[in-house]
Order: structure tokens, then C-alpha cells, then sequence
């Protein structure tokens, strides 16, 4: 049995832990910690998909926004985006797991990136159970690409039927 290849999504919403991750001293992300963001970002758009994420947005902490600014934006890409891709973040992200549950409630196909060893918070684990969602457990990003890009797929083709 063969699987149905999509087209890659023509646009994404990319969440992950962010505030918890500036590095207080420079106001922003340390090379490591953007090291999966920018490998995402990267690969995503190289498939020709509009990647929306804040830490880019807002140049890794260096331009944060306001709450009143961000919170209203980040939703409405969420909003519009045909998929929303997670690292929830162990320890939980606040921020992340609110737009888990707005991409939830709007109805978009879900691709969680779940780091194999980590903790993740119940729902989250049983996200499952009322949104189309795909999860990767990685050990490392990068090799698991392959992997992120059938999520991606089996996750679309689920939404779709």
C-alpha cells in the first residue's frame, strides 16, 4: 500500500519555547537553542512553505514584542496557517502549549516533536484524542527530518479525508 504524497503545506505556524530560552545576559536565544528552530525554518522553506515563528520574528529576543502585540499576531498565523508544527518544550513551554490549544481549537492538522526521554504534560500526550495530530519522538532533529516530513504528510492526508 502505497501512501498518497501531498504538496508540502503552503504555509506553517512554528511553536516552541522562547522567553524561558533568552539568555539573560544578551537578551537573547544562545546558538543552541535556535540551532532547532533554524534547522526547521530551513528545511521547511527549502520545500517551499511559509514559515511563521515568533523567535525569528522577533530576531531571538532581541525585538521582543509587547504581550499585546505578540499574543494577537501569533494567533492570527496560527489562524491562517494551513499546519502548525510543535516542540512543546520538557519543561512545558506556557506560552507554546496556549498555542497548541489554539491551533487545536481552530482545527489545524497538528505535528508535535516530542524529544525521546522527555517529559510532556497529559494533554499534550492526549492531544490526540480531539485534533488530527502527528507525533515525532527525535533524538536528534536533524536525522529525524525524514520522519518530520511523513509526519507531515500522513498528518495533511488525516486532515483532509
Amino acid at each position: 500500500m502505497t501512501e498518497h504524497t501531498h504538496a508540502p503545506p503552503r504555509s506553517l505556524f512554528l511553536a516552541g519555547p522562547f522567553i524561558q530560552l533568552i539568555d539573560p545576559a544578551t537578551g537573547e536565544m544562545p546558538a543552541g537553542a535556535r540551532a532547532p528552530f533554524d534547522l526547521l525554518i530551513k528545511h521547511f522553506e527549502a520545500q517551499g512553505t511559509a514559515v511563521h515563528n515568533a523567535h525569528r520574528r522577533e530576531a531571538w529576543g532581541a525585538e521582543l514584542m509587547r504581550p499585546e502585540q505578540c499574543t494577537k499576531l501569533d494567533q492570527d498565523e496560527i489562524r491562517k496557517a494551513e499546519l502548525f508544527v510543535a516542540l512543546p518544550g520538557s519543561p512545558a513551554s506556557p506560552g507554546t502549549h496556549i498555542e497548541i490549544g489554539w491551533a487545536s481549537a481552530f482545527g489545524k492538522p497538528i505535528v508535535l516533536l516530542l524529544e525521546r526521554g522527555r517529559e510532556y504534560t497529559f494533554l499534550v500526550q492526549g492531544l490526540h484524542t480531539v485534533a488530527t495530530v502527528e507525533g515525532v519522538v527525535y533524538t536528534d532533529l536533524a536525522t529525524a527530518l525524514p520522519a518530520v516530513d511523513r509526519a507531515v504528510q500522513r498528518v495533511l492526508a488525516r486532515h483532509l479525508t
